[in-house]
């Protein structure tokens, strides 16, 4: 009986909270139902003379449920030459640490940021990246599969009556679940942690 008293509680509470963001979205003029957006990081494809470029994509189409709750997903495509647990410091992209070629992947991601005072927002991020193994003469080894997690913390910045927005972050990502990694590849990433923090975020959208 005290489980159904919690549930019917609990039920309760998220009717009204879903009311009163509805009314605040009735309110508030400028607030719109979608967007659509990306990152600022595929600027690193224009760093000259590049020997590994990221040839880094990256498209964001989000549905807003109430003013302080959004879900999205990513769509993703990029390519990398160093093990993704390389923390920022010497080691970061310096010779040696390399994969012997190069990992492409094209990843499918959905999201879930949650704002909680002004613009603050915590966010998950669960990404299913589908990805190729190209060894050094520039041939499939292999196809491999990488679960991502990411939680982010970051603060977002209206623009032009809320139609435009920019979202500076920082997150922690780790891959609990990696599959079919050839030996050669393995090696590299063995002497480094399944995870990488501080990675910054800098996305931006059109609400619309």
């Amino acid at each position: 009986m005290q489980k159904k008293i919690l549930w019917i509680g609990l039920a309760l509470v998220l009717a009204s909270s879903l009311q009163v963001n509805a009314q605040d979205a009735k309110q508030n003029s400028t607030y719109k139902r979608y967007f659509i957006g990306s990152t600022f990081l595929m600027l690193g494809n224009l760093v000259p003379d590049d020997p590994n470029p990221p040839k880094f994509i990256q498209l964001n189409v989000g549905y807003w449920i109430t003013p302080k709750n959004v879900v999205f997903l990513e769509l993703k495509r990029s390519r990398f030459a160093w093990p993704l647990g390389i923390p920022w410091g010497k080691s970061f992209d310096a010779p040696g640490e390399n994969y012997p070629g190069y990992v492409r992947q094209n990843v499918i991601g959905l999201a879930y940021n949650r704002f909680w005072w002004k613009g603050l927002y915590t966010g998950v991020h669960t990404m299913h990246a589908l990805q190729k193994y190209i060894d050094e003469d520039n041939k499939k080894i292999a196809n491999g599969y990488t679960l991502f997690m990411t939680y982010r913390l970051g603060y977002q910045l209206k623009f032009f009556k809320n139609r435009f927005f920019f979202e500076p972050s920082i997150g922690l990502t780790h891959w609990p679940i990696k599959t079919n990694t050839p030996e050669s590849f393995k090696l590299k990433e063995s002497k480094w942690p399944s995870y990488f923090g501080y990675e910054p975020g800098l996305h931006f959208g059109y609400n619309f």
